[in-house]
């Protein structure tokens, strides 16, 4: 009749990251998606070695998701440069090798991923704290390789 305990607790999740999404700026968001990345992979690592084939690719699957259509798509690789270019070429990287990761069942290949998503949050979290301790100029420009705010908000 109310549900499951299960399925409150994914609702206050789901309620708790869309609130953090809508109040979030755009470099936190960035530092969301990698902990969604991060989440994901070791979620898949968990399923992987208990045997359930199911859950592991779907775990997988949102990590794919996540590093395509939300880290791959925020790059701005024209005004990005070479920066840009390098993280398009790891995010693919990453994206193949969680895709082989689940075709062979390595677990390997996940902490691989994992260690990676966890280098490039520490590294973007140490932009932000440099960022937010300097100056702010008053001129608005869009970073080249922040997300595009009009990819995450939908009228």
């Amino acid at each position: 009749m109310f549900g499951t305990a299960r399925n409150g607790a994914n609702t206050y999740a789901t309620v708790g990251m869309e609130t953090g999404v809508a109040a979030a700026n755009p470099h936190k968001l960035i530092v969301m998606l990698f902990d969604g990345a991060k989440t994901a992979v070791t979620n898949a690592m968990q399923q992987m070695k208990s045997g359930e084939t199911e859950a592991k690719g779907q775990a997988i699957s949102q990590a794919i998701m996540i590093i395509n259509s939300g880290l791959r798509a925020s790059l701005d690789k024209a005004a990005g440069g070479e920066i840009a270019a390098s993280l398009d070429a790891l995010y693919e990287y990453m994206s193949n090798r969680l895709l082989m990761a689940n075709l062979n069942n390595e677990p390997a290949v996940l902490e691989e991923v994992g260690s990676l998503l966890s280098q490039l949050r520490e590294a973007w979290e140490a932009i932000g704290t440099t960022v937010t301790t300097e100056a702010v100029p008053t001129v608005s420009v869009q970073d080249p390789i922040m997300p595009r705010v009009d990819s995450f908000v939908r009228a």
